[in-house]
């Protein structure tokens, strides 16, 4: 017969533990010999740089290139436009307030000054003859009133003989009448020429308050005019010296254009761009200094500038005590602007790990020195000598501050000498 023959199920089931366990070494293994080698690197150590941690006072400052310039620099433009016919002053002499550099010819504006005093001229002769008709109004309208006092006086006289004749029936009540209606009627012819006279008076008097206006006006415009011929010089604003001078002979040039500049060297000024990473830090008030020939010299923040330009903006500085012998315009100096108080901290000095690593981390060698860990780190303020470290080492810790490109994703170095 046949007999069924039974699997080994009790056996395999005997055998798994060992199959977890060998699967288990075989995992160690690997990771030993691929994913170990994978975060660790041998590393020369004569190809790196390593420094130590110190607690030390931080200077907190940025360094800044600033460039030597005038105090003050005024622009040279005409008010009013026109060809060059002269140039007085060449570039780099020196000028005084009120010197002419430039003097510009314009036909249009003698053609204006022409026409505006003969203007000028034919309201005053229409003044002069206003006034003369205005006195002749008035002497015949005085000579009217002189002849209406003596008619009065001579119909009053009629008129107080008839009344006396009329009383003695000498003449008929209709020659009275006419007598007193005639004097009543020079009187009253009387009133309303003086009236007449006081509203003329007044209406003269208006009109040639107006007409004194006017012309008053007309002299002022001739004024101006005259003084458009005077701005043909252009002169100097300020005491100085002649920086540029961009014009030549014969040029046209139109009211408000930039033709020049006058530097003013009674003092100057240091500008330099800071880095758009300190904007909320720089403001003016804060002192800097830079050295010169063995001499430290202090400057004050002036100005500073809000609008940004390629990551970078603009700041003045201004001496606030001695100043170097020998400057001028265009001269670099390499500018400290402190933006704290100096404070003690851990530092460590600047390499160019931090390109790598943002600050975020670095390495820190162990107490023998042959092997460096990855570990994190919290880096606050940095000068131009320093990093600040705010978290992550401790004062004595050493660490790799040369770039990390080469091993940047390792989390152990071994450090030899070969």
């Amino acid at each position: 017969m046949d007999r069924v023959i039974q699997k080994p199920h009790g056996l395999l089931r005997a055998r798994v533990p060992y199959l977890i366990g060998g699967l288990a070494v075989l995992s160690l293994v690997g990771w030993m010999l691929f994913g170990h080698h994978a975060e660790t690197l041998r590393v020369d150590v004569r190809q790196i740089s390593i420094a130590t941690a110190q607690r030390a006072e931080f200077k907190d400052y940025v360094r800044l290139n600033g460039q030597v310039m005038p105090i003050q620099v005024v622009q040279v433009a005409p008010e009013e436009g026109g060809i060059v016919s002269e140039r007085l002053v060449e570039e780099g002499s020196p000028v005084r307030r009120g010197d002419v550099i430039v003097r510009l010819t314009n036909s249009t504006l003698d053609l204006q000054i022409l026409n505006a005093e003969a203007e000028l001229a034919e309201k005053q002769n229409l003044l002069r003859n206003t006034q003369v008709a205005m006195q002749q109004d008035r002497l015949n309208n005085e000579t009217e009133c002189a002849q209406l006092d003596i008619d009065i006086q001579r119909r009053r006289r009629a008129w107080q003989q008839n009344e006396r004749l009329y009383a003695e029936q000498l003449i008929s009540r209709e020659v009275y009448e006419q007598s007193r209606e005639d004097y009543e009627l020079s009187r009253r012819k009387h009133d309303l020429v003086t009236q007449r006279l006081v509203q003329d008076s007044i209406y003269r008097s208006v009109q040639m308050e107006q007409m004194e206006d006017n012309l008053e006006a007309m002299r002022r415009n001739v004024l101006l005019v005259r003084e458009r011929k005077q701005k043909l010089e252009v002169r100097s604003a300020i005491d100085g010296e002649l920086g540029l001078l961009d014009v030549e002979l014969g040029q046209s040039v139109a009211p408000g254009t930039k033709i020049g500049q006058i530097n003013d060297l009674s003092d100057f000024k240091v500008q330099a761009w800071v880095d758009e990473h300190y904007i909320d830090r720089v403001r003016a008030g804060l002192p800097a200094t830079f050295e010169r020939d063995g001499h430290t010299y202090p400057l004050r923040l002036r100005k500073v500038y809000p609008e940004v330009r390629e990551g970078r903006f603009r700041t003045d500085f201004v001496f606030s005590g001695e100043r170097p012998r020998q400057m001028r315009s265009g001269q670099t100096y390499y500018l400290n602007l402190e933006l704290g108080r100096p404070e003690q901290a851990i530092l460590i000095p600047r390499g160019t790990f931090f390109q790598s690593t943002g600050g975020n981390w670095i390495f820190v060698l162990s107490s023998d020195g042959q092997t460096a860990y990855r570990r994190q780190l919290r880096i606050g303020r940095q000068n131009p000598q320093h990093y600040e470290v705010l978290e992550g080492l401790e004062e004595g810790e050493r660490v790799i501050t040369s770039g990390y490109e080469a091993f940047k994703d390792k989390e152990v170095l071994k450090l030899s000498n070969n």
